[in-house]
């Protein structure tokens, strides 16, 4: 329901002992027992050294650690800083969103003023996140921080390749890491989004990230980014273990991008965000990518799913996307120019169908890997800084193919008259 808090009795009992306190940093987690106490002690060290006249708790959310001792590591490290903190297992759909759902709800409980989210599997976090992350809000006025990493060239694959271009084409802001992981709100603004009805949703799990840059970004709050230098996280092979996320990820910007399209069809173009902190000259470690299994995960799904595609693209899409495949594998490319295409149009099925929704999304999932295959292919040789200027011109061929979107979603022109036939080539 609504209304219902995710907090058990017995958390809430916890969290009297350390109320009021005017600052909570969350942690969600799930089997992160490795690196959930650097995680906490950085933010203890901190809140202490630039924060300490604000009183603060730590709040682990625990998605149910039965792999290793996260939970057990965790609270050990909350007593070895000193800090206060708790610990518990949150309740709802296993997964991100239903643990920052309980942080909200923890916050809530304690009257706190601001609110910090941090990944669990940190690696590079320091001290000086805290300030980054919690200063705009407490010194600055800000209601939505957003993260500014350095990463590597090929991490946050779905980020590069569809939630960066997306946000920024439709909501007008130039927000770099809009799933990044680790955020700061506001107290209003993180009750106000604890009340809405969608925790049963993919924003219980993945969705979280890119639903909280959005409302935050519709709602009119005032945003910005902070600079926490590089980001070094257990790194995920997009061909072996991200589709799950990029399949809750584009749902959940497909529904976002329904619920407020009286927002998004106005912005005809973005301007960049403001930024909290000073640049570092860090350099992210390199890290290998299965190149080979996207790109053939991508052909073998071609046989299969070429009838799907068929009926989602429009004609002139489906004929260049063919071409490229009859072009071979070593010649294969998806340009910019068609992925803003292909993306537009699974945007206008979503809308469009009355059935099989899901299955759009489901689908694309193959054509994210030929797109991170291409990039790959054009980067192979280019420093971080020069693949960065490829993310950034993909992003303004989105602002500039935003006429097409918007014309896609009012008429689904797109769309051939569909047959039994052709809904049935959705698995």
């Amino acid at each position: 329901m609504k209304n219902a808090t995710p907090l058990r009795e017995i958390t809430r009992q916890l969290l009297s002992r350390v109320a009021p306190a005017e600052v909570v940093v969350g942690i969600p987690c799930f089997n992160n027992g490795d690196t959930i106490g650097k995680v906490v002690e950085a933010a203890a060290q901190g809140l202490a050294q630039f924060f300490p006249d604000h009183p603060a708790c730590i709040v682990i959310a625990d998605g149910g650690s039965t792999m290793d001792d996260t939970r057990e590591n965790g609270l050990a490290a909350v007593k070895a800083s000193g800090a206060h903190g708790v610990v518990g297992i949150y309740r709802g759909l296993p997964g991100k969103g239903s643990a920052v759902r309980w942080i909200f709800a923890a916050a809530a409980e304690v009257n706190a003023k601001a609110v910090v989210l941090l990944d669990s599997d940190l690696r590079s976090i320091t001290p000086l996140w805290i300030e980054r992350l919690l200063g705009p809000v407490l010194k600055g006025g800000y209601e939505f921080v957003a993260p500014l990493y350095v990463r590597y060239k090929y991490d946050g694959t779905i980020t590069n390749s569809v939630a960066y271009s997306m946000t920024r084409c439709l909501y007008g802001q130039r927000i770099r890491q809009p799933i990044g992981g680790d955020f700061a709100l506001s107290a209003d603004l993180a009750r106000s989004l604890a009340e809405e009805s969608v925790w049963e949703t993919d924003i219980a799990r993945f969705g979280i990230d890119i639903w909280l840059t959005c409302n935050a970004l519709v709602r009119g709050a005032r945003v910005c980014q902070a600079r926490l230098g590089v980001k070094i996280h257990d790194a995920k092979d997009p061909a072996a273990s991200l589709e799950p996320m990029f399949r809750q990820v584009v749902r959940t910007l497909f529904m976002c991008m329904e619920q407020t399209e009286s927002v998004w069809m106005k912005i005809t173009r973005s301007q960049p965000t403001e930024i909290w902190g000073d640049p570092t000259n860090d350099e992210p470690e390199a890290f290998s990518i299965d190149y080979d299994a996207l790109l053939g995960n991508f052909l073998l799904s071609w046989h299969t799913l070429k009838g799907a595609w068929e009926s989602i693209l429009s004609p002139d899409t489906y004929l260049e996307l063919n071409s490229r495949v009859a072009s071979g594998r070593s010649a294969f490319h998806i340009t910019t120019d068609l992925w803003a295409k292909i993306l537009f149009e699974f945007a206008a099925a979503y809308h469009c169908r009355t059935t099989m929704r899901d299955q759009v999304v489901e689908v694309l999932s193959p054509l994210y890997f030929a797109r991170v295959a291409s990039f790959i292919n054009r980067t192979r040789n280019c420093s971080n800084a020069e693949a960065e200027a490829v993310v950034e011109e993909q992003a303004q061929v989105f602002e500039l193919r935003k006429p097409y979107l918007i014309e896609l979603w009012k008429t689904c022109g797109h769309l051939r008259p569909k047959s039994a036939e052709s809904e049935a080539d959705l698995p």
